[in-house]
């Protein structure tokens, strides 16, 4: 420990500290002040630190760790939607139609219905109809997102406004879901949704910052201390959240450190390239920094749109003719990668199927090999199928592992709409994560909230016991899913932590209980290493600091 010259602020005491420089918590207290860390020792040592003015915060037995990073996460639209027409808590097609109604009633004058996070498996098929809308509210036009954000559910007045009928194709990049006649039924998949989308008025920029701090809110609540933002441009109905992360950080209201991914337009090729660079000069302000590049690949195998290797079953287990979709063409994709890569952009892939995985795989080879080795840091999100010849490439090419651990469990979405259509082979390939890592794979974590729920401890869980808390599962019980590629706890911890810290550069200052390093720091109700694994989603979140800030606390 150093000589402490500066005012202790506040200290930890009465627990164990997981710093994440090693695979075990340790018996230690910390001191606090100025913002960082300033010693990591034992009690007696840290306790003559305080004065008068300092804080001495009692761990009660619980924990202390790192803030937790969600490496890929949608704030500004999740944070909206919870303000706003909000289905993600609803399991049945009649809780969805219950909460519509109600909200319909108490936003008379809305001229949209908008909203959404209804999850597919609440619905047969997975594609809600649009008569079901037209039940509860026939005289306005209502459109509410999907959970995963690759589809809408649209009553007839919205498809009627965007001029939607039997006779409008499918986009090259989407699916309208069809009635026997033609006519749509809905359910828009990928690039559907966009047919719709802009005719929705877009909300405030008031509502969507209004949506950002409400984000922020919830993620402090939960641990939270720093996130990569998946997607940083226009979502359907929302305002362009650069210009909103912009504000938050230049009023100060942004207090946790963001990295944000610039969508890269899959409609578009290298013209676009000066643009991102010029929102990555424009887009370094405060704790905020716009210095990723996302490209989604692919879509979901839900809806049959991840791009795969082999064609999809259908319903009797036959291969179709459909092998899902590649949203940028290969050979661009490899150009558009290089092309990044040398101007010192991070990449950050949405890759779900495993010829998407392969083919960002390869750009990114591609890149290594004309630009050399670099400190990009690119990482891969998602990865739900990934095919054994590819494993080892993540090694290899220092491609970080993005993974998002709550989905890799049985659930109705994943047994009745995913591995009926992979197959019995392919879907033993799922979320691969004890693969990844034995292959030498660096894993950072995230939630994709708002597809899933942001809570870190929540998708801990899944990994370490690949199946879902019986919160998330109400309170049905599920086999582990494939629990070979089950992770450990402080595997899982370090991804969520150090791991994500490392892919949104700022490994140097944050991601580790250590000296020096910002505290940014989370007080757990207990010790998940001390109780069975069965018991990580119990645990809950009693303090969260950010730079010794303390922003949450649990009202006890």
């Amino acid at each position: 420990m150093t000589h402490i010259s500066q005012r202790v602020d506040t200290v930890f005491v009465g627990g164990r500290v997981f710093t994440g420089a090693g695979s075990a918590p340790v018996d230690a207290a910390v001191a606090v002040g100025g913002g960082r860390i300033l010693a990591v020792a034992d009690a007696s040592t840290v306790r003559s630190l305080v004065g008068a003015a300092t804080e001495v915060v009692d761990l009660e037995g619980g924990l202390l760790i790192p803030g937790f990073q969600d490496a890929h996460v949608h704030p500004v639209v999740a944070g909206a939607l919870m303000l706003g027409c909000d289905l993600s808590e609803q399991s049945t097609a009649e809780g969805c139609l219950a909460v519509v109604a109600q909200y319909a009633k108490e936003h008379p004058d809305a001229a949209w219905i908008r909203g959404g996070g209804w999850s597919m498996d609440s619905f047969p098929g997975g594609t809600p109809t649009r008569g079901m809308l037209d039940a509860v509210v026939p005289d306005r036009p209502v459109m509410l997102t999907n959970r995963d954000g690759h589809g809408a559910w649209a009553n007839t007045r919205a498809l009627e406004i965007a001029g939607v009928d039997r006779h409008t194709p499918d986009p090259v990049d989407g699916r309208i879901e069809r009635e026997a006649d033609g006519a749509p039924a809905g359910t828009l998949h990928e690039g559907a949704v966009e047919l719709v989308a802009r005719h929705v008025p877009l909300a405030t920029q008031d509502e969507a910052y209004a949506g950002l701090l409400a984000a922020q809110e919830y993620l402090f609540s939960l641990g939270v201390t720093g996130w990569q933002d998946a997607m940083i441009g226009a979502f359907p109905g929302n305002p362009d959240n650069f210009d909103i992360y912009l504000r938050a950080a230049r009023e100060g209201s942004l207090l946790a450190r963001v990295v944000g991914a610039l969508w890269w337009d899959r409609e578009r090729g290298l013209e676009q390239l000066p643009e991102l660079e010029e929102r990555r000069r424009t887009g370094q302000v405060g704790r905020f920094n716009a210095t990723s590049v996302k490209i989604m690949q692919d879509g979901v195998a839900e809806n049959f749109t991840a791009g795969m290797l082999e064609p999809y079953l259908d319903g009797c287990g036959c291969p179709t003719a459909n092998a899902g979709l590649s949203f940028v063409e290969p050979a661009l994709l490899t150009e558009a990668v290089c092309a990044l890569d040398r101007s010192g952009f991070q990449v950050h892939f949405h890759a779900l199927g495993d010829r998407a995985v392969r083919e960002a795989l390869d750009a990114l080879a591609a890149a290594l090999a004309v630009n050399g080795v670099n400190d990009n840091r690119h990482h891969m999100a998602h990865l739900q199928v990934v095919h054994p010849d590819d494993i080892g490439r993540f090694a290899s090419l220092d491609v970080a592992a993005n993974i998002q651990a709550l989905w890799a469990a049985h659930e109705p979405q994943m047994d009745e709409l995913t591995i009926p259509f992979l197959g019995p082979e392919r879907a033993a390939l799922q979320y691969p994560f004890g693969d990844l890592r034995r292959a030498g794979a660096r894993l950072v974590a995230g939630s994709d909230w708002s597809v899933s729920s942001p809570n870190p401890l929540w998708g801990i869980h899944v990994a370490v016991n690949r199946a879902v808390p019986l919160a998330e599962a109400s309170g049905a019980a599920y086999p582990p899913f494939f629990p070979e590629q089950a992770l450990t706890l402080a595997e899982a911890l370090t991804a969520y932590t150090a791991g994500s810290a490392w892919v949104n550069h700022l490994d140097d200052v944050t991601g580790t209980v250590e000296e020096g390093k910002y505290a940014d720091l989370v007080v757990l109700d207990r010790d998940p290493f001390t109780h069975p694994s069965q018991e990580i989603a119990d645990v809950r979140v009693r303090r969260t600091y950010v730079e010794g800030r303390l922003v949450f606390t649990a009202n006890d």
